[in-house]
């Protein structure tokens, strides 16, 4: 019989219905021998042969609810107990046990019609050995038939209400699994970028004037001065050391940077937002230079972060992203057509976490020395447009020589 569902409880209730057939079994039988009933012999032999057709059921692995063997099962069961039903009084209490073994093993179509069959066949058992007959003859099985239909279907209630408790109980755990999974690598990404931003404002940017200083200060000296060959080599070194940190600092970069140019991550993050109702468009406008990395890391976040409030806060049908390379400057813009907001907290409302928000944007700009501005007007849209120096060829911008 099944054994898969809530051991305990399923345990303990087989156990229960195993003794309480085989102990009816044996009380059928020892009434058959102490009254000295006409065929008790048979009924002895009938109640043997019951027992170890149930107990062989019960341990074999193939008798399951709903299938074949054990519908078999019950059928050489009932069988046999009408047959010792026909020989001994005594068998009607037999259906109890029987009751609960048709609607365990048959389908609720089928189990219901057969324990009223049972129910009728125990009650006509007894009116056939003629016994003295009383409401109890017409109500006792009636009402076991009651209380066993109420047990099991109770029971299939609560198996069924655990089992929603315990799949939201593991669906809980899967979600506080990917929570915790994408907060590690949302720290990850962060501290990357923290890392690379710390490289590219310490130590690269220490390296570039170095190398500036010794340059200025090689043209000063004669090139056949002792001096020369020393400064020459400090400036091959400087230089090697900053090829290194500009290293670090691309191996740090965000994943949508690591396979292809920052045009294609743009490109991607438009194709990625599909929110219902808006449509995200992507441009580059003018000759795409190669940008250092904490340029490339600044426009991107940008972008994610003006888009992100787009599709969370605008009702946006229509956002469009542009890339401008100029002569002296790169500018990105995201435009939408949303409802627009009148002061900068409202459309940093909700986002001040997960780096969302105007602040986050306007500390990357001034990292950068470049600047962020932000137009809107209720009901007009919303227009964000970040503006960076581009690197200057000996790798200065106007600050910097990252």
């Amino acid at each position: 019989m099944e054994k898969r569902v809530h051991p305990p409880v399923a345990a303990a209730l087989r156990l229960c219905l195993h003794a309480l057939m085989l102990g009816l079994l044996a009380l059928a039988a020892v009434k058959a021998l102490g009254g000295g009933a006409p065929h008790s012999g048979a009924v002895v032999v009938l109640a043997a042969v019951l027992a170890a057709v149930y107990a062989a059921g019960a341990l074999a692995p193939v008798v399951q609810p709903r299938t074949p063997a054990g519908a078999l099962w019950l059928t050489v069961l009932w069988a046999l107990w009408l047959a010792l039903l026909a020989l001994s009084p005594d068998a009607t209490w037999l259906a109890f046990p029987l009751y609960f073994l048709q609607l365990h093993l048959l389908a609720m179509r089928w189990s219901l019609p057969a324990v009223v069959v049972t129910a009728g066949a125990a009650i006509a058992g007894f009116l056939l050995h003629g016994e003295e007959v009383t409401p109890g003859t017409f109500i006792g099985p009636l009402l076991g038939a009651a209380v066993a239909v109420a047990t099991v279907l109770g029971y299939d209630a609560l198996f069924r209400e655990s089992e929603r408790r315990r799949e939201l109980i593991e669906e809980l755990v899967s979600t506080r699994a990917e929570l915790a999974e994408a907060e590690r690598t949302a720290g990850t990404l962060a501290e990357r970028e923290r890392l690379a931003r710390e490289i590219h404002d310490t130590l690269a940017q220490g390296l570039s004037s170095i190398q500036l200083l010794l340059r200025a200060a090689e043209r000063t000296l004669p090139p056949d001065a002792p001096a020369a060959a020393h400064v020459r080599r400090a400036r091959a070194a400087a230089q090697d050391n900053l090829a290194e940190a500009r290293r670090f600092v691309r191996a740090l970069t965000p994943p949508d940077l690591e396979n292809g140019s920052l045009a294609a991550a743009l490109e991607r993050l438009s194709a990625r937002t599909t929110t219902p109702g808006l449509t995200v468009q992507f441009a580059v406008s003018g000759t795409p230079v190669e940008l250092p990395t904490p340029y490339e890391v600044a426009l991107l976040r940008t972008a994610q972060s003006a888009l992100a409030n787009t599709v969370q806060h605008s009702d946006a049908r229509r956002a469009e992203i542009t890339l401008s390379f100029m002569d002296t400057s790169v500018a990105l813009d995201v435009v939408d057509d949303g409802r627009g907001f009148t002061d900068d907290s409202a459309a940093s409302a909700g986002t001040g976490t997960g780096g969302f928000g105007l602040p986050a944007m306007r500390s990357r700009a001034r990292s950068l020395g470049g600047t962020l501005s932000v137009e809107s007007a209720q009901g007009q849209g919303t227009a964000v447009a970040l503006t960076l120096p581009l690197p200057l060829p000996d790798g200065r911008t106007g600050q910097d020589a990252a």
